[in-house]
């Protein structure tokens, strides 16, 4: 992934968990709604910063694979966490998924796809390490939020840091997982109010792994 993508969530993790953010609690919210309860042996999660998501997985899970690029944003997470069936990796998930030890009953992106231009791979890469029948859950920023500007950012002594996004449009998720292994199962999204009037701010996807092999 893109190095000032890197350098950006580093800077940004000392302050993660304690500035407002309503992206992340949205999405926190959808997280925790979408996957409910249902006990699994091995999950993968991807983009697990600082560890707002990990701690409900672990609640879930025998063993979690907890991954991000920021070095910074897991060195908070090890503080936090110390639980003994979480595994944290620092890795670039556009190369080899060589952090990928088990075969995945669940795999999990959060706030994380906006950072990637192509999601086909990666869909690939999740079919690759999926138990059959596995499950896959997508939390991101809305596309209706990206077509009005916005994007991942958080203030500093020198300034608002906007950190680089590509958007993709609702059918490309969709799109991009039927191709690569996965059918849908749920669709939602999440609005900061109840009344909905205004864009939602959060779009959730919950994939299971198809029987069939994949396309290549």
């Amino acid at each position: 992934m893109n190095a000032s993508i890197q350098q950006a969530y580093n800077l940004w993790a000392a302050q993660y968990d304690t500035q407002i953010n309503e992206t992340r609690d949205l999405e926190a919210v959808a997280f925790r709604t979408i996957n409910g309860n249902k006990k699994m042996e091995h999950a993968l999660e991807i983009g697990c910063g600082t560890g707002k998501n990990t701690l409900h997985l672990l609640k879930l899970a025998a063993h979690v694979t907890a991954v991000d690029f920021s070095r910074s944003m897991l060195q908070v997470a090890r503080t936090k966490i110390h639980a003994p069936h979480v595994a944290f990796v620092e890795a670039d998930i556009l190369q080899e998924w060589t952090f990928a030890h088990h075969v995945y009953d669940w795999i999990g992106f959060s706030l994380v796809l906006e950072h990637v231009e192509n999601l086909a791979p990666l869909f690939r890469k999740a079919a690759a390490v999926a138990a059959p029948h596995a499950r896959l859950y997508i939390g991101e920023l809305h596309p209706f939020r990206q077509y009005l500007g916005g994007k991942a950012n958080f203030d500093t002594p020198e300034g608002n840091q906007v950190i680089p996004a590509f958007t993709h449009h609702v059918s490309d998720f969709i799109t991009a997982a039927q191709q690569n292994g996965w059918q849908m199962i749920d669709m939602r999204e999440w609005f900061d109010e109840p009344e909905r009037t205004s864009p939602p701010r959060i779009i959730s996807f919950l994939f299971e792994k198809k029987a069939s092999e994949i396309n290549e």
